[in-house]
């Protein structure tokens, strides 16, 4: 039985099963502190456990996180709702910042290994990393004390053995880590589950603490320093807000995502933009596999949204499966605004959005120059969702490859990747707009007598009508202004 020296309130039941478990099935040497806080100037580490072993002291993030995890770049996609940045990287940079602390204090434990790992405790969890970046460092609650006790972990150059090394370890931590009393709390949000960051954000699903049991939110945590000059001080607000203002400027919408609030934690040093909590999976994770179920719902969906984003004098400029989601009913909806663009402003954060969307989605005049996205850049994005949902494929990369991909004939589905070939037309003057692609989609889809006029909810649609006569002019619409 491990001994627990400390620490505060457990936050969720994964969290709690850990401790109990680590308590009650790991070696009596082993040293539990949980629920802990590392301060490190004016930023703060939360720590789910942390576990000194025979021959390690490791960080642990658990994640209560059901069904099959995707991992893409920096980001986790569960299946029951956003993507959320990767604990990994997250539980990694909490070590390293544990380590130069406890070195600080006391030198000689520079050669003590200070591991990190996240755990998975829900039995149907399954972590997908193609990559392998994040499957190292996590682990099955099943496995947990198998990873703890292999020596293997521990890199080249520390010590596999800690017991010289207990006394000094004690008492770094004991200058260096503090309780957490209780849930981390925002405002009036009580946290009920850490989701992911990195070190400049991290996002929570949270409860109104004065009406406990009601609906969840989602909380995007945004670091700051609040040190700093005050020419980058502003910059840096700007920056954070820039979500929060984009999304005030869109009326709600079935297809957006709507914000709540958004204000600053004392002196400033966090932001907190909380958004609706919508309980669904990124697009991102329908991908892959042939042709989507359900393809052109999706995909006028995603047109009802950016339509209505444009409307309103937002350019999304970050648009891909990984910020559509789709929900438990079966609608997409546009999320991540973090990028946007909500008009005319004396600041940009164009210079972020390289490397932050998949090269396939952005639009040919962007991809070295951000600064060009536009409304018409959207539309590229949107264009690529579509072919990919009725195709199962990419579009072709080069402009004049052929596209033979998909349906052919004069049903919807080849209608539409006819539209989606206009929507990735490589001059942005030559595609059509958000709305125009939207009602040309309806027409596709329904015909002129079924036409759903804009705005209407998508649970109205009415039956397809084909008429011959109607698709064939439609299709050489599409054809002549391809050719333009």
């Amino acid at each position: 039985m491990a001994q627990i020296v400390g620490g505060g309130v457990p936050v969720n039941d994964a969290e709690r099963r850990v401790i109990a478990h680590l308590r009650d099935s790991a070696p009596h040497d082993w040293l539990l502190l949980h629920n802990i806080e590392v301060p490190r100037g004016e930023e703060v580490f939360e720590v789910d456990l942390l576990v000194l072993t025979g021959h390690s002291l490791c960080v642990i993030d658990v994640k209560g996180t059901r069904g099959r995890i995707e991992v893409s770049g920096t980001r986790w996609f569960p299946p029951r709702h956003g993507a959320f940045g990767s604990p990994v990287a997250k539980v990694r940079g909490t070590a390293r910042a544990l380590k130069g602390l406890l070195t600080a204090r006391r030198p000689e434990l520079e050669r003590v290994y200070v591991d990190g790992l996240v755990v998975l405790t829900a039995p149907d969890a399954v972590l997908v990393d193609p990559a392998g970046r994040d499957a190292r460092d996590v682990t099955r609650f099943d496995r947990l004390l198998d990873e703890l006790n292999d020596v293997a972990r521990v890199r080249r150059g520390c010590t596999p053995d800690t017991a010289p090394y207990r006394t000094a370890i004690i008492e770094a931590l004991n200058g260096t880590v503090r309780r957490s009393t209780a849930p981390p709390r925002f405002g009036n949000w009580e946290v009920e589950e850490q989701l992911g960051g990195d070190s400049r954000v991290t996002e929570y699903r949270a409860v109104n603490a004065t009406a406990p049991g009601t609906e969840t939110v989602l909380l995007r945590v945004y670091q700051a320093d609040p040190l700093a000059v005050r020419e980058v001080r502003e910059a840096e607000r700007q920056r954070i807000a820039n979500a929060y203002r984009s999304l005030t400027a869109i009326p709600a919408h079935p297809c957006v995502v709507r914000s709540r609030d958004f204000f600053a934690i004392d002196d400033e040093s966090r932001f907190v933009l909380v958004l609706d909590d919508v309980h669904g999976r990124a697009l991102h994770l329908h991908m892959g596999q042939g042709p989507v179920e359900g393809a052109l719902d999706l995909v006028e969906d995603v047109l009802r949204g950016l339509a209505h984003v444009h409307d309103n004098g937002v350019i999304h400029r970050a648009l891909s499966p990984a910020t559509v989601l789709v929900t438990e009913d079966g609608r997409a909806m546009l999320t991540g605004f973090d990028h946007a663009k909500p008009g005319p402003r004396p600041y940009t954060v164009a210079n972020e959005l390289p490397g932050l969307v998949d090269v396939h989605y952005v639009a040919p005049e962007c991809r070295s120059a951000p600064e060009r996205a536009s409304f018409a850049s959207d539309v590229y994005a949107a264009g690529v969702i579509a072919h990919r949902l009725i195709t199962g494929e990419l579009p072709p990369s080069h402009p004049d490859a052929a596209d033979t991909a998909g349906p052919a004939g004069t049903g919807p589905e080849a209608l539409v990747l006819d539209l989606a070939r206009s929507m990735r037309n490589p001059s942005p003057e030559k595609r059509p707009s958000a709305a125009q692609a939207l009602d040309a989609l309806r027409h596709a889809r329904y015909g002129p007598a079924g036409y759903v006029p804009a705005g209407h909810a998508a649970s109205s649609r009415p039956p397809e009508r084909r008429e011959a006569a109607f698709f064939d002019r439609l299709r050489a619409t599409f054809r002549r202004r391809h050719r333009r």
